[in-house]
């Protein structure tokens, strides 16, 4: 049967199951685009050099060495340290609340995206399973309409296509939510030691430092 001859429904139907796969594509490119933006933000983070060498300086209570190095490391829990040199306090206090206030926006920034990634990870195979759905309804329509059992399997086949692509856009998007995550907690946990051992030793004596 011509598709001129097809009833309406199931005309709509099969438009909105190529609708669905164009949105599942425009949705992989646009996780694809944060994924690329935050490796660019999440770079630094494997910059591991010289962490110990900053507990050192801490530890030795060498203010000057440490914030060489906190100017020199691109890390965040160099740039936390910074945060904490760069308020000129030796009151915990003080410099724990401004070492907070840094992290907290820190974490927002970082996590700028990640939601994304995990909506469309939850969410983009039951996109792709309704498309899919859609289809084998307009095909089993079709085949309502038409003796010609051929092109009604070939409806199905191409239906499955977006269950298919739901999940090439799911999978990818889980793995970088994973991996970004982790590697935003773990810089944050060395952060909040870093920051821990730091205020155990301010406002005591240093070692040649400022």
């Amino acid at each position: 049967m011509d598709a001129s001859q097809l009833p309406a429904w199931i005309i709509a139907t099969q438009w909105a199951s190529r609708l669905i796969l164009i949105l599942l594509g425009g949705l992989s490119i646009w996780s694809v685009s944060i994924m690329i933006d935050r490796a660019r933000a999440f770079k630094p983070f494997g910059e591991k050099r010289g962490l110990g060498e900053a507990e050192k300086f801490i530890i030795a209570r060498d203010w000057a060495g440490l914030q060489t190095w906190s100017k020199a490391s691109p890390h965040l829990v160099a740039k936390t340290l910074e945060a904490a040199l760069s308020t000129g306090s030796r009151d915990p206090e003080s410099v724990d609340r401004a070492v907070r206030s840094y992290l907290a926006l820190e974490k927002t920034r970082l996590e700028r995206g990640l939601t994304a990634l995990a909506t469309l990870g939850s969410n983009a195979p039951f996109i792709g399973l309704f498309g899919t759905v859609l289809g084998i309804i307009q095909a089993f329509g079709s085949l309502a309409n038409s003796s010609n059992t051929s092109s009604v399997m070939s409806g199905i086949s191409e239906a499955l296509v977006a269950t298919a692509v739901g999940l090439f856009v799911a999978i990818p998007a889980v793995i970088a939510y994973n991996v970004f995550s982790r590697r935003l907690r773990l810089a944050l946990v060395e952060c909040e030691s870093l920051r821990d051992l730091y205020l155990s030793r301010i406002g005591q004596p240093t070692a040649g430092g400022a």
